[in-house]
């Protein structure tokens, strides 16, 4: 193959130490995405080097304790011990590594714009280190353009040349925290790289790592814009269900009888299920960067606006249904009332926080002076506007009995409905988590 300005022989030699494990591979951010990224790569047989900025993380890593539910302590601790991983705070011991993945946050700042601080900080760290031969890939979910008109020129002020001195790409992260059936082995990676060298380069080590098929784009570019398609359908298709079930509400019709109904038929329908509202880092977040991005061509997403504004309605909408059920069932305000919340993680069987709607509901149930309290068993404890907020240590009946209203904003598997059931007063089911239970007389849901 002809790489334009490309030295044939260091396409070879890095081929080369990809097939023989030679290759020393490098991850910025050990995160939900970049830790389980580093640990495949050093079960792939490659020496990795884990960068963070967070002592705790690293010193977490260096003594093989996991604090991401995807990642067994066990895997960690073999690693480090055979000396195939290790972490540090030192962004010196990139000029070490040959391949480097950036997974650090791309939050919105207080205006609701894109941040991209840590992409920036990132690549500048790399910058410092970068040598002839490294490959970079971005796999931190950002609009179209962010590869090439972001990161590229921070590493060009190195003095060296992409695409001739070293090979960038985007690779969008496709981490589903808590998935039983689909993680990072064997989820098709997608890579765009800014020319033919850094496509087959950075394709060569993703498939020597990964199980799962590699799925190669023409640029940077659509890979990042497949990373907010996919989103933006999540994000869009759960404001659609969403709106139903406020509407199937006032109708008193179950929207989850309905989904089950739609379920039925083989083609043409794709379930997504209602709930307080939506989490996590990527699909409240993603629509924003994508209209970010679309203001600067004179263009709006009203679709993914119309669902961004249904779904950030959700908590009120919860909290509002909440006090219409206390004062229906009890003639309670929600002032008056004890409230019990079950699940505060953006989704089951997790412990991840990052924009979960329940947390914004517990927010504005206190700003209510509801008395509240929570039972999560993956989380003790969170942080929201600067204040702590601490949970029951257990679930018991006494909690339960004690409680004017419990409300299931997160259906961990390993709650006992049955249990609650029998000894809460009332239940508000925003999850449908209480669907194996026969008797519904103190369950209302979403």
């Amino acid at each position: 193959m002809n790489y334009t300005k490309c030295s044939d022989n260091i396409i070879e030699i890095l081929l080369k130490k990809i097939t023989d494990r030679e290759l020393v591979a490098g991850v910025v951010g050990l995160g939900y995405v970049g830790l389980p990224l580093a640990v495949e790569m050093a079960k792939a047989g490659f020496k990795t080097i884990g960068f963070d900025v967070k002592k705790e993380k690293v010193d977490s890593v260096n003594q093989g304790h996991s604090y991401v539910g995807d990642v067994a302590d066990s895997d960690m601790k073999m690693l480090v011990e055979k000396r195939m991983f290790a972490a540090t705070t030192d962004f010196s011991e990139i000029s070490k590594v040959d391949f480097i993945a950036i997974c650090v946050p791309t939050p919105l700042d207080a205006d609701g714009r894109p941040d991209l601080s840590y992409v920036e900080s990132s690549a500048k760290s790399i910058a410092r280190h970068l040598h002839k031969g490294m490959m970079v890939v971005l796999e931190s979910t950002s609009y179209p353009g962010t590869t090439e008109e972001i990161v590229k020129p921070v590493l060009e002020s190195s003095g060296l040349k992409c695409g001739e001195d070293f090979y960038l790409g985007f690779s969008p992260e496709r981490i589903d925290p808590g998935n039983k059936t689909y993680n990072i082995k064997n989820t098709t990676k997608v890579v765009g790289g800014l020319g033919a060298a850094a496509d087959e380069l950075i394709s060569a080590m993703y498939a020597s790592v990964l199980q799962n098929n590699v799925f190669r784009v023409s640029s940077p570019a659509v890979a990042e814009m497949t990373k907010m398609l996919e989103n933006s359908y999540r994000n869009v298709n759960i404001g659609l269900i969403n709106e139903f079930a406020i509407f199937c509400n006032k109708m008193g019709i179950s929207i989850w009888e309905v989904i089950e109904a739609a379920k039925t038929k083989p083609f043409g329908f794709v379930p997504f299920y209602p709930g307080p509202g939506v989490g996590g880092h990527c699909i409240p977040v993603d629509p924003c960067y994508m209209n970010y991005k679309a203001g600067e061509y004179d263009f709006r997403f009203s679709i993914i606006e119309a669902s961004v504004k249904v779904n950030d309605f959700m908590p009120e909408y919860c909290v509002k249904r909440i006090g219409d059920i206390l004062n229906r069932r009890f003639y309670k305000s929600l002032s008056s009332s004890m409230i019990l919340i079950l699940g505060v993680t953006y989704k089951e069987d997790i412990n991840d926080c990052r924009e979960s709607p329940a947390v914004r509901i517990i927010d504005k149930l206190v700003a209510e002076e509801s008395q509240v309290t929570f039972y999560d068993p993956y989380v003790s404890e969170f942080f929201y506007h600067g204040k702590k907020y601490e949970g029951e240590k257990r679930l018991s009946a006494e909690l339960l009995s004690r409680a004017d209203i419990t409300v299931i904003l997160t259906a961990h598997s390993n709650v006992d409905y049955e249990f609650v059931q029998r000894n809460a007063n009332v239940i508000y089911d925003t999850r449908n988590g209480m669907r194996g239970i026969a008797d519904r007389s103190n369950i209302e849901l979403l």
